[in-house]
């Protein structure tokens, strides 16, 4: 039996039918943002009209300084945010994954504490076992008895926010002392650094791409012109190299980012190129379906809580590295409600089956953006909670509009 694909992957991105020419390939690109699948394209525009607003109020938005410290501050959420990705991908959701990073983050940090603390990869490892193995847990509560997830990570959110004050009792505020890990989020590359990291980046993408395009056409199958991958390419080196030598102008690249860059082409491996990947896209599109085609649907969902809980664990290290330290505030605040905003601004649907892990990348730059600006103004916690949730509706409504286009043009 076959399942319908709903993946928003490169391949569906190319068309059904065979791109001959770049006029073709054109064509069925207008095709697809007329009938409601515009993809990346309210994003730029969105991360366009931030600049040009915050620009306008303070000239300072748009440094080389502010430029690096968004980096910075879009990591964890960033982080986080894969991870939510492949939860929605299934059409669940995971209200723990602000917890769950704190609990990573706060079990490090007392392993590294001296005297007697362990080394640095021993106390990264073991917290973050510590918190696959929460997602472990919680996906076989929902899987074994079919509670739904919003109820059982309702109940893990308020469970880990108990285990971090447990953790953390009156020590209120414990600083990080190990350089290796302060290093994590403040350490920025030298100059030549930057720019090597950059070749290697865009050498790797290019060669993927002319790798993809040529398996493909000794196929038989669609591809995109080579015009169009060359015109990627080119513009892939030279946003890169506008990033690098705008950071090299601060203090350099920051560690962080090429973590970022790491984490995001992994996974994205993960979730295109492997029969896993193919599978969470096929459980969030019809489960029902996937199951029928000999999916084992339950440990697809298990393994995708245990990687939300791992990714949540990664972004938990990252803002403690930021901060140098954690308390009893650690998880809480915002940080739940932004990891989800960025992986549903940046593109990926709430009702599962479409979506991609870059779009964390992109949701979680309008976020950090908004909040920047926002800081650079000085507006209230208030006014910055009412601009978020309203970005966050937009994005729903786009979605819930773009889906309706789709199913109308009978592309969904």
């Amino acid at each position: 039996m076959s399942i319908k694909d709903t993946t928003s992957t490169p391949e569906t991105l190319l068309g059904s039918q065979s791109s001959q020419s770049v006029a073709d390939y054109l064509r069925a690109y207008l095709k697809r943002v007329s009938s409601g699948d515009l993809g990346s394209l309210p994003i730029i525009l969105g991360l366009l009209l931030i600049a040009i607003v915050f620009q306008s109020q303070n000239e300072n938005f748009l440094t080389s300084r502010n430029f690096v410290n968004l980096i910075v501050q879009m990591a964890g959420i960033t982080t986080i945010a894969y991870g939510v990705v492949f939860v929605l991908l299934l059409g669940e959701i995971d209200l723990s994954v602000g917890y769950v990073s704190a609990v990573a983050a706060v079990s490090m940090t007392l392993l590294l504490r001296e005297p007697g603390g362990l080394s640095w990869p021993l106390a990264i490892g073991i917290a973050l076992l510590a918190v696959a193995g929460i997602g472990l847990i919680q996906g076989l509560i929902i899987t074994t008895f079919q509670v739904p997830s919003f109820v059982v990570t309702l109940a893990g959110l308020l469970a880990w926010n108990g285990v971090v004050l447990i953790l953390i009792g009156g020590a209120g505020t414990v600083i990080i002392q190990d350089p290796v890990v302060i290093g994590i989020a403040n350490y920025f590359f030298p100059p030549i650094w930057g720019w090597l990291v950059a070749l290697v980046f865009v050498g790797g993408f290019a060669l993927i791409q002319i790798q993809q395009v040529t398996a493909r056409r000794s196929q038989g199958l669609a591809a995109s012109p080579m015009p169009i991958v060359i015109f990627q390419i080119v513009g892939l080196a030279i946003l890169a190299a506008i990033a690098v030598y705008v950071c090299n102008l601060d203090r350099g690249v920051p560690f962080v980012g090429i973590l970022l860059l790491v984490f995001l082409a992994g996974l994205n491996f993960l979730a295109i190129r492997t029969p896993f990947g193919r599978y969470v896209y096929a459980v969030g599109g019809n489960k029902e379906a996937a199951r029928r085609a000999g999916i084992a649907v339950e440990r697809i969902r298990v393994i995708v809580f245990m990687i939300s809980s791992t990714m949540a664990g990664v972004g938990g290290i990252v803002l403690a590295s930021r901060l140098r330290s954690v308390d009893t505030a650690a998880g809480g605040g915002n940080l739940l409600l932004n990891a989800i905003a960025a992986a549903v601004i940046g593109g990926t649907s709430l009702f599962g089956g479409s979506g991609r892990v870059s779009s964390a990348v992109l949701g979680a730059l309008i976020i950090a953006s908004v909040e920047n600006g926002m800081g650079l103004l000085g507006l209230s916690s208030g006014v910055k909670f009412v601009i978020t949730g309203l970005v966050l509706l937009v994005a729903v409504l786009v979605d819930a509009i773009s889906r309706r286009s789709r199913s109308q043009s009978g592309l969904a």
